[in-house]
């Protein structure tokens, strides 16, 4: 059983996750390799040279991973409600989760077969967008969408500030305080 999983670890994905592993919840985020960053140059990323879309997609999964995060190169191809929460199911697995971020990008197809509430998009190409509140709640309770899919740019520093937002609204509900990580330069 994860506290969190994550569907995508793009920018909105890998960004809730490093906050997630970081704050000590069992968080897995699972990528299929379909990425639109996968195909971006980056140079207008606060805090970032310029680098290209797949160095980005690989420093964030790092990132996350180093706290401890898992990444399984997995396509998710359903989610059930479950006693405890609900299964996340790949083609070859599947994994019990408190809580479920959908970080899917461009794409809300996922969510529409799992039943959540979806809407048009207002960014260009992307028709679909998954209806939640301002925290990245959805209508089901513990399921949470990020970036793109949840109707934010996707313009990667918008959608991974997103995805680090929702985040932190998932820890602070898992807590049951409002949870803030800052941390601090070591001399």
């Amino acid at each position: 059983m994860v506290d969190i999983a994550i569907i995508g670890a793009g920018p909105a994905g890998a960004s809730a996750a490093l906050f997630a592993a970081k704050a000590g919840k069992n968080t897995v985020m699972f990528d299929h390799g379909k990425s639109i960053t996968a195909k971006a140059w980056v140079e207008n990323h606060y805090g970032v040279k310029e680098m290209e879309g797949p160095e980005l997609l690989k420093t964030g999964q790092d990132q996350a991973k180093k706290f401890g995060a898992e990444l399984k190169d997995e396509e998710v191809i359903s989610i059930e409600e479950s006693d405890s929460g609900y299964t996340v199911k790949t083609q070859n697995d599947s994994y019990e989760a408190t809580h479920v971020i959908f970080a899917t990008g461009m794409s809300a197809k996922l969510a529409e077969e799992f039943g959540l509430s979806i809407e048009e998009g207002s960014e260009p190409r992307v028709a679909k967008v998954i209806k939640a509140d301002p925290q990245g709640k959805t209508d089901k309770k513990n399921v949470w969408a990020a970036g793109t899919v949840a109707g934010v740019s996707v313009h990667t520093i918008i959608t991974s500030g997103h995805g680090a937002h929702v985040a932190i609204n998932v820890i602070s509900e898992l807590n049951g305080e409002r949870y803030v990580d800052h941390d601090i330069l070591k001399k």
